[in-house]
């Protein structure tokens, strides 16, 4: 019997599944080859069932990294309900006496997963005893958390090659479902992966329909809004970009007869998971209003539409949160309300700001200790937040002038010169507020698009697709490109694009058309973000 026969069988006998759904098998198979793995998978498209079958074909267990507690304790039901081995979570909210009973269940291989946020491994205790439990396999949930490119990044996400080399060194399994080909690079590389096999399926959602209805006034798109709103059947949320905006919109939904509630981080945690807990239970609350608080482990299979009051960051935080609709497979729909003027917030948020002197201070700290320094002596020696330190070494270290250990500890590079280091750790986070700012520009193309919708999001998630979807607002208007149109861009024509400025039109071997800009500092960087056709036919 080969591989995939034993993948297929513990599917089938273990978890119940007549089929595995695309990118899964090759994934497990990856995984179970001893190669590190990469899978980006659309949302609801299965991806815990890939680390849990292949954990139930390798010895020892298995470490999940994963960055809330409530999405680490959905999982560890979902196998409770499965007959995965057993799986228990370490994190904040536990006793040292539950936290010693956690670790001694997991070293007795008395449990085949471990749940824990990545701060959880900073503990060198925790290291310690993980390692003694041999594990096999270390996934990394929501791993586009770690990218500074990705639209969610987590700077405690940095410390984890350093815990994989602790725990020692098993197979990581990155899982995320949405991550550009700049962001999966970076993954990749940031995780420390060896020739990792990167797996990409699935970012078609078909039952989904897309749209986008354009405003000049504020007060007319909210109206419009609201109506939708009350128009549609079925649980749904409405995403809005301020914890203002949240409330208001929330209350006057109330106001319409419409069960609404309010979610965003201002709220007191208990009063957010009372409204989380009674839409997820479709109790009282049909429609939350949120913002992007209300996201990563959000699994409610029956959300009939995804509202967009303000707009999303960036394409792949957009197809992230319109992908919690129609999980079920039924019909559902997706729609943003969109004002150019609103692009001026979510520009202001992209401008960023370069901290030289944070970085210059860590720099010239290390310097002085002349040895390598554990990061929480050194967070409690400049009196800095854990993410603030995180950024700051991962620049710095990018750089040349620190290197992280092994164990976690950070040390000054030998001969490495101060100030050609920290100007190359500006550049690059020079580069990171350019990146973000075109994200938005991304954003505004979507928006503004007059062809197929669908097409330009697969399309910068590196998929073939050849419209009409039949399932867009510009489809559904006869406006879909139809097949076989070509690009609107050719090769080696030149083409100019805000702070990139002017770059040629390339064709890469598999035939996708990217833009090389000339600007020093941004080859790299343009080469593998402005892929395909969904930017090039924005760029003029």
């Amino acid at each position: 019997m080969g591989i995939d026969d034993d993948i297929r069988r513990s599917a089938r006998e273990r978890f119940g599944y007549g089929e595995l759904r695309p990118g899964q098998l090759e994934a497990v198979r990856s995984v179970l080859e001893g190669r590190d793995t990469l899978a980006i998978m659309a949302t609801g498209s299965g991806k815990s069932a890939i680390y849990q079958i292949a954990a139930t074909l390798l010895p020892g267990p298995t470490i999940v990294v994963s960055p809330l507690i409530a999405l680490q304790r959905d999982q560890v039901e979902a196998a409770e309900d499965a007959d995965t081995g057993g799986a228990v979570e370490l994190n904040s909210t536990l006793t040292d006496a539950q936290r010693q009973d956690v670790l001694e269940a997991v070293q007795a291989h008395d449990v085949e997963h471990v749940l824990l946020a990545p701060e959880q491994l900073a503990r060198a205790d925790t290291r310690e005893r993980l390692a003694a439990a041999k594990p096999s396999l270390f996934v990394v949930d929501e791993a586009h958390c770690v990218s500074q490119w990705g639209h969610d990044f987590r700077p405690d996400y940095l410390e984890l090659p350093a815990a994989i080399e602790a725990v020692g060194r098993p197979v990581v399994l990155g899982l995320t479902a949405t991550a550009a080909p700049p962001v999966r690079a970076d993954v990749v590389e940031a995780l420390g992966m060896r020739d990792a096999a990167v797996i990409v399926r699935g970012f078609d959602r078909p039952n989904i329909w897309l749209g986008v209805r354009r405003f000049h006034d504020a007060e007319d798109k909210r109206r419009a809004l609201l109506d939708r709103v009350e128009e549609l059947d079925g649980p749904g949320i409405v995403y809005v970009a301020t914890q203002k905006d949240t409330e208001a919109v929330a209350e006057e939904l109330l106001a319409r007869g419409v069960e609404a509630a309010a979610y965003h981080g201002g709220m007191a945690a208990g009063r957010r998971e009372e409204a989380q807990e009674a839409f997820m239970r479709s109790e009282g609350v049909r429609v939350m209003v949120a913002t992007i608080a209300f996201g990563m482990g959000v699994d409610k299979p029956d959300v009939r539409f995804v509202l967009h009051h303000d707009i999303s960051e960036s394409v792949d935080a957009y197809f992230q949160e319109l992908g919690r609709a129609g999980r079920d497979g039924e019909p559902a729909r997706a729609e943003l309300f969109y004002r150019s003027e609103d692009l001026g917030r979510r520009r202001f948020f992209a401008s960023g700001s370069v901290d030289r002197a944070a970085m210059e201070r860590v720099a010239r700290v290390l310097r002085a200790h002349g040895e390598p320094v554990d990061p929480s002596e050194l967070r409690e020696e400049l009196s800095v937040s854990r993410s603030k330190l995180a950024t700051v070494v991962h620049r710095l270290e990018d750089a040349g002038v620190v290197e992280v250990q092994g164990d976690g500890a950070v040390a000054p590079v030998r001969g490495a010169d101060l100030e050609e280091g920290l100007e190359r750790a500006q550049e690059a986070a020079e580069d990171q507020i350019a990146f973000d700012k075109s994200r938005v520009e991304m954003m505004r193309g979507y928006a503004e698009h007059d062809g197929c919708r669908r097409a330009f999001l697969l399309a910068y998630f590196g998929e073939e697709y050849a419209p009409p979807c039949g399932a867009c607002d510009v489809c559904d208007a006869g406006g879909g490109e139809p097949e076989g149109t070509p690009s609107a861009w050719s090769v080696g024509e030149r083409v100019e694009h805000g702070e990139w400025g002017e770059g040629t039109v390339q064709a890469t071997d598999d035939g996708i058309l990217t833009v090389v800009f000339d600007r020093v500092g941004y080859k790299t960087l343009a080469e593998e973000v402005v892929e395909a056709n969904a930017l090039l036919q924005r760029l003029g």
